[in-house]
């Protein structure tokens, strides 16, 4: 686990948001261009197996003379399943196929009254654990939902002040498995910044924002977050660090994407409202004068394109990308 070291470097490798500034209000068409990044045509890119994958053993027969052994208990070892594997390329998350289609109706939301944004916040956080349970669960991965703090203003959580100073969006805090969320700062912005509300104040909007988080939490629980942090510890450049961390932001950008096609249907997402989230994605990410630690617009709105229409986890790979499609 990362543990103890996330400590004072938390705050640029572990605020696991969506994050950057807003692009000025524009027209409220959606502006992406087809999917730019792969369509990958298997979940596993390799045949052999990695160091972290436990090929089944052939079990040992009985040799000799025979025996009567209709009376006792079959001792014979069972080939064991592979071993959950965690690795950033190669991780069973990638095995979960399509999610589970989740009866998940979006309640009808001022995103400008806190109480509203909370309330459907924490209810839609009941149907991402209905789905994702059964997903991880599908692959050996073991589940726990994560833990929600909501207030109007803000305040101080396990990774710090939220938000942070300056800052609108919510984050994902590792160390208590919590997302953190001010509703006010999202929707009406602060200091210079604007509020999300200002590209689009549908709650479904909202919703895939805290899909995002959830997509952390679910990289937590697969061990793609510590597989990303280690490497990230390991790599001596800032523009190493930062590649890195743009593939683990828009990977959770691909996971919300595949979470917000489960409940298309039942939400309900119209193709409309399918545009809207392109659009919303395609304006938050890495601007100048912010870290590059997000991803580009461009890539921030294809990378949840690629989650809802290839509709399976295997297409979020990130980590097999190009180094263009995770600029």
């Amino acid at each position: 686990m990362i543990g103890g070291v996330l400590g004072a470097i938390a705050v640029v490798f572990v605020l696991l948001v969506i994050g950057g500034a807003l692009l000025a209000n524009a027209t409220r068409t959606s502006t992406t261009s087809p999917v730019a990044v792969p369509t990958y045509d298997s979940a596993t890119p390799e045949a052999r197996p990695t160091a972290t994958e436990v090929l089944p053993r052939p079990t040992r027969g009985t040799t000799g003379t025979d025996r009567d052994t209709s009376t006792r208990p079959d001792t014979t070892t069972r080939p064991s399943r592979p071993a959950r594997n965690t690795t950033l390329t190669r991780n069973s998350l990638y095995l979960a196929g399509t999610l589970p289609r989740t009866n998940c109706r979006g309640r009808a939301t001022n995103v400008y009254n806190d109480a509203q944004l909370k309330a459907l916040i924490l209810a839609t956080s009941t149907c991402m654990n209905r789905t994702w349970s059964s997903a991880l669960g599908k692959v050996g991965i073991p589940f726990s939902p994560p833990g929600y703090a909501v207030t109007a203003r803000g305040g101080r959580g396990a990774c710090g002040d939220f938000p942070h100073k300056g800052s609108i969006v919510p984050y994902y805090c590792p160390r208590n498995a919590t997302i953190y969320a001010s509703t006010s700062a999202m929707a009406d912005g602060t200091g210079r910044q604007r509020g999300y509300a200002s590209l689009s104040n549908w709650h479904g909007a909202f919703t895939a924002m805290f899909a995002h988080e959830y997509g952390h939490h679910v990289q937590h629980l697969s061990g793609l977050e510590d597989s990303w942090w280690s490497k990230t510890l390991a790599s001596r450049s800032s523009s190493g660090k930062l590649g890195l961390s743009r593939r683990y932001e828009l990977q959770a950008n691909c996971l919300s994407g595949l979470w917000m096609r489960s409940v298309a249907a039942s939400y309900p997402i119209t193709s409309a409202r399918r545009n809207t989230l392109y659009y919303f994605f395609s304006n938050v990410g890495d601007w100048p004068g912010y870290p590059r630690d997000h991803g580009s617009p461009p890539n921030s709105g294809r990378w949840f394109r690629q989650g809802y229409e290839r509709v399976k986890t295997f297409q979020c790979n990130t980590w097999l990308a190009s180094a263009s499609s995770t600029s």
